[in-house]
């Protein structure tokens, strides 16, 4: 067993304490390792009570013998309940006093965490005084950058209102164009379709003018022959007359008219011919004519299907020339219709996002600021649970320093004495008190800190007690 002593001198005088753990033992009998001697100065003692006299001046402790016949119960006829009740009470004040040094810790971690946002919350209002020229409210501000992103929203969607106007015009347009070239081309099919029939029949009159061609030459050559043969029966026939007239001449004798009748089928042969020739020239000269005159027709109409073809190729080409302007203008403003939409939804996204991380950076805020006055409440409800609990040991230490003055000879079983009084190693000269304490056996799971809070207060009531216990029992 450990001993230490702690002296304490007034005038003098001297007085000397000393300290010994208890144990206290189940059952009504109690009994100790060791008691603690007190030495008074003036030298006398109370041995069968367990305290040991010395001379006057000494300061050491004297070895004592403790009478067993003393540490028996005494029948004070105690409630038989009253250990059970005070073993409740042992369990709830070291449940309180559990609570209450978690307690302690929490508030003094609560008033960390209190500080800590006190000084976040001075900083973020400099912040926002400064940021919004002395406002305390970030409200407007976020409100007024809101309205100027739902008017640029607006403007924007006004504008895609009127790009969407633009648009649909210009796909009526494109769609006018679009009509005026499928009739184009359909004219041009349908030209096309009559120039392959005017080019059927000048082919037809080409080739018919061909044969014709053709003919007049046959017949001419035809003719030719008609006037070589007719000349040639015309010798032939000049021939046999004259040798006819040379042999009807040797016949003097007879009185036939020869020349006459060669004469007569002379100018019947002739007139033959001249006939057949007449109405064969007339025949060929008609048939030539009505030949040049369908030829002239069919030239005219071929030089009307040429002049029609080019000035239809003309028209071709300039349409063409127009639907290949139409369509580079219609590309132009597609595509600009493609970058102003393609604009307007990148500025659209952009206002969005912005508009989110605003209302973002605004719940936050809310939400932070919710956060500190719940926790601002928190500890204001711990600090008022802790107040609560302070005044409620208060008064139990109140109401057992009661129970000692009214009943200071109580049962020594049921209290302990005071385990360690020493100086601190420093120069201060406070006490600390760890206890097996004066109060009952119930109290030995106080913490520490509590303790060495109540130290002063606890050495001041157990040193009456023992006065009292000294003038008394």
């Amino acid at each position: 067993m450990n001993r230490q002593t702690y002296s304490m001198r007034a005038g003098g005088g001297g007085r000397s304490y000393s300290a010994a753990s208890a144990i206290i033992p189940s059952g009504n009998r109690a009994g100790f390792r060791g008691l603690g001697g007190f030495g008074g100065g003036l030298g006398g003692g109370r041995s069968p009570a367990g305290f040991g006299g010395g001379p006057a001046g000494v300061g050491t402790i004297q070895e004592v013998t403790v009478n067993q016949s003393l540490l028996a119960p005494l029948n004070l006829e105690i409630d038989p309940n009253i250990h059970q009740v005070r073993k409740d009470e042992k369990e709830q004040i070291k449940t309180l006093n559990n609570k209450f040094a978690s307690f302690i810790d929490k508030v003094r971690f609560l008033e960390q965490q209190n500080k800590v946002l006190e000084t976040k919350w001075t900083l973020l209002q400099d912040q926002g005084q400064k940021n919004n020229s002395g406002k305390n409210n970030l409200d407007p501000l976020f409100e007024a950058y809101i309205n100027n992103l739902k008017r640029q929203l607006a403007n924007l969607l006004s504008e895609r209102g009127r790009m969407d106007g633009e648009l649909k015009n210009m796909q009526d347009l494109v769609e006018d164009f679009k009509n005026k070239y499928e009739e184009e081309i359909n004219r041009r099919t349908a030209a096309e379709n009559e120039f392959v029939v005017l080019k059927k029949d000048v082919d037809a009159a080409y080739m018919n003018k061909v044969e014709l061609e053709a003919k007049v030459d046959a017949l001419t050559d035809e003719l030719s022959f008609l006037r070589a043969l007719y000349d040639a029966e015309l010798a032939q026939l000049s021939a046999q007359v004259s040798d006819t007239a040379v042999i009807l001449s040797m016949d003097n004798n007879r009185d036939l008219d020869l020349s006459s009748i060669i004469a007569e089928v002379k100018a019947q042969y002739e007139d033959i011919a001249n006939r057949s020739r007449a109405e064969a020239e007339a025949w060929y000269q008609t048939k030539f004519e009505e030949l040049q005159a369908t030829a002239g027709k069919h030239g005219d109409d071929l030089r009307n299907t040429k002049g029609e073809i080019s000035e239809l190729n003309r028209l071709i080409q300039r349409i063409r020339s127009e639907i290949e302007n139409m369509r580079n203008q219609c590309a132009t403003l597609q595509t600009a219709i493609g970058d102003s939409e393609e604009r307007g939804e990148l500025a659209l996204k952009d206002a969005k996002a912005k508009m989110i991380d605003l209302e973002d950076a605004l719940q936050k805020a809310k939400a932070d600021m919710a956060r500190q006055l719940r926790e601002y409440q928190e500890l204001m409800n711990v600090k008022l649970a802790l107040d609560i609990e302070i005044a409620t040991y208060r008064k139990l230490l109140e109401g057992e320093e009661s129970r000692w003055e009214q009943n200071p000879c109580r049962n020594n079983s049921d209290y302990c004495f005071v385990q360690q009084l020493t100086l601190p190693k420093t120069t201060a000269p406070t006490l600390l008190l760890h206890y097996s304490c004066i109060l009952p056996a119930h109290h030995h799971s106080l913490h520490p800190p509590l303790s060495r809070l109540f130290a002063p207060y606890f050495l001041s009531i157990w040193i009456t007690v023992q006065e009292k216990q000294r003038s008394t029992c």
